[in-house]
């Protein structure tokens, strides 16, 4: 239905967009438009209502009317026209009701879809009453409590890891941001140490503790990272004294999932079993690469969260934010640097041997062309532990130059699966040999800025996988859609085989059925039994998991991912695709942070030197006013209308 018809159906004059603004908008937007003129609102308020929408879809919380986001501006006029407008509450009235008829409100030069502002308010709200609710601890930690935390070390270099566990004690938000290798894990365990000795020692009695993070893939990394951490607080020549095992033990048997799990997600039916009135049964949270939480799932967490628990904040402020409304660690960082009261520790040391890819990040993360360029011929003259160099530019400019690079990407491919006899069957009890396995793929991963298209992740995937498939090894498995080596991804959540989106597995051969063995798809596991999948003896403490490939939940080869679908993850090698048109609104210096940074030993970036440009000087920016909120509570208060907790 276009906007005349649509007058002539709800028999009111017809108001006609504007032809070139109206091109940009996305067929929501259009509804939203044709749904305000429909109700009585002046073309103006339609117009910027659909330019709401438009700018909702592309993750900001509100539209700024200036014009910031790439939107036409609103004069002054238009302004008063909206503050005039019976669909759109002003500060002054942002109180009322939904059902009073003010879907829009007017904020502060921004026009907000009404769930959005009273998400942000909300949250803000709640982070700055955590803020202000500390507490004196029962047991602050001394010194020696913190020598005896980090294994009898203190040098200079874990200062602010020692600034962070000491200042979590006593706190009800404590947020932790740094980028790769800067200790947050090792950060967070002995965080946690100290508020269970706390917690204990005024309830007498373990704290309920909850490890959490937006995604399956990142929350099982971090139970894996706190229980690596174990054994290393255990062992050495300063192991940890046996006063603090009992607390150790609680946070390393911990419930760990997706914020989502954690809260009871009801799925297609919408909302949580943990909301407001029915709050979570926890002491301390801790929510791990928090830079992917959007607006509504961090309202949804804090108004489950009892008044009395400890929420804990951990990811890196720099990567790309959520695919979701809001910039959620961005803003609320900024918003603690801006006001400090010893609930922020930025990491900055980088404790990794091989150090060298620091200035390239650092360089990205603040947008300097020149030091970009320096930090990467200087990584490029040295040899990384793989062999490859450490870093490396290519040139791709078009699909003959990509055909070109992933020749040598494929071979690399092909030794890594070979280095792991991937066409050598194995017991399915042998967990050992097939965790040996699925680690090939933490060796080297092609990220891609985009998924559509000829230089997006999807095309790149089964262009990788049909070089592939011309490895003479494979040849028995030719004419099937599965075979040895074979790297898919998750893109459906399944919860009955816990399975999830982004979960990543490897098609390996297991012994029966023959010679030729039996093809399964080995996954990371996690601490709890799987209904449905093949385990060993020994598959609680691998974290090993066999299903059949005819049981998968939907998924696609995996060969390449998006940048977004690496979030969280780490690998050995990592090539970061850019599309080469400069033009691409893709094109952001936090895609190219997050992107880069996911390599622990070399990196390659294939793209030109206009894109590569493009992304140093873009930052990509979310619109709201989060950050602003949280400094000025009064002023969320009046815009939320009391109703903090409620959906």
């Amino acid at each position: 239905m276009n906007a005349r018809s649509a007058g002539e159906t709800f028999g009111f004059r017809a108001v006609q967009p504007d032809a070139g603004w109206a091109d940009a908008w996305r067929p929501l937007d259009r509804a939203v438009w044709r749904w305000v003129v429909a109700h009585g609102g002046d073309a103006t308020t339609a117009t910027a209502a659909a330019w709401a929408s438009q700018a909702e879809g592309r993750g900001h919380s509100a539209l700024p009317l200036s014009g910031a986001d790439g939107s036409p501006p609103f004069d002054a006029a238009q302004c008063e026209t909206l503050a005039r407008s019976p669909l759109v509450a002003t500060m002054a009235t942002a109180n009322v009701e939904p059902e009073a008829g003010c879907p829009f409100v007017l904020d502060g030069g921004y026009l907000y879809l009404r769930r959005n502002h009273r998400a942000e308010a909300a949250v803000a709200i709640a982070l700055s009453a955590r803020r202000t609710a500390g507490f004196e601890p029962r047991c602050p930690l001394s010194d020696d409590d913190l020598r005896a935390l980090f294994n009898g070390s203190w040098t200079n270099q874990e200062a602010s890891q020692r600034d962070a566990v000491r200042q979590a004690v006593g706190k009800r938000l404590m947020v932790l941001t740094g980028g790769p290798g800067t200790g947050k894990t090792t950060t967070v365990l002995r965080m946690l140490l100290g508020l269970s000795r706390d917690h204990a020692v005024a309830h007498d009695r373990l704290p309920r503790i909850h490890i959490a993070a937006p995604t399956g893939k990142a929350a099982q990394r971090l139970g894996a990272a706190l229980r690596q951490g174990e054994a290393h607080l255990l062992g050495g020549e300063r192991p940890l004294a046996s006063e603090w095992r009992p607390h150790l033990e609680a946070i390393v048997s911990a419930e760990s999932g997706t914020v989502h799990r954690l809260l009871g997600s009801r799925g297609g039916r919408g909302g949580f079993s943990f909301h407001a009135d029915e709050q979570l049964p926890a002491d301390i949270v801790v929510v791990d690469e928090a830079s992917m939480l959007d607006l509504g799932l961090l309202r949804a967490l804090l108004a489950a969260l009892q008044e009395t628990a400890v929420l804990v904040l951990v990811g890196d402020a720099d990567q790309l934010t959520s695919v979701g409304t809001g910039s959620i660690m961005l803003d609320i960082v900024s918003a603690l640097e801006a006001d400090p009261r010893d609930d922020l520790v930025r990491l900055t040391h980088c404790f990794r041997a091989d150090h060298h890819l620091v200035p390239i990040n650092e360089a990205v993360r603040a947008g300097a062309a020149d030091a970009f360029k320096r930090a990467l011929a200087t990584a490029g003259e040295r040899k990384a532990a793989s062999g490859h160099p450490a870093a490396a530019e290519h040139a791709v400019a078009d699909a003959a130059g990509l055909r070109r690079r992933l020749r040598p990407w494929v071979e690399g491919l092909r030794r890594t699966l070979e280095a792991v006899a991937i066409t050598r069957p194995v017991a399915a009890s042998d967990q050992p040999a097939l965790a040996m396995r699925l680690a090939a793929l933490r060796h080297q991963q092609l990220l891609c800025a985009q998924r559509e298209g000829p230089f997006g992740s999807v095309r790149v995937a089964e262009a990788t996988a049909a070089r592939l498939r011309g490895w003479q090894a494979l040849e028995p498995w030719f004419s099937g859609d599965w075979y040895p080596g074979r790297s898919v991804i998750v893109t459906r959540n399944d919860p009955a085989s816990r399975l999830y989106n982004g979960d990543v597995g490897l098609c390996v051969l297991v012994e029966g059925g023959g010679d030729a063995g039996v093809l399964k798809v080995v996954f990371e596991g996690t601490q709890a039994a799987v209904p449905g999948a093949q385990t060993g003896p020994q598959a609680e403490a691998t974290g090993v998991r066999l299903f059949d490939p005819r049981a998968l939940p939907p998924h696609e080869d995996a060969f390449a991912l998006t940048v977004h679908k690496s979030q969280g993850s780490e690998y050995d090698h990592v090539a970061v695709l850019l599309p080469p048109d400069p033009n691409s609104p893709l094109l952001a210096r936090q895609m190219l942070y997050t992107g880069l940074s996911r390599a622990r030993l070399s990196v390659e970036l294939w793209a030109t030197d206009a894109a590569v440009e493009t992304a140093l000087a873009r930052p990509s920016v979310r619109h709201g006013r989060l950050a602003q909120r949280i400094c000025q509570t009064p002023l969320c208060d009046q815009a939320a209308g009391g109703q903090v907790g409620r959906a």
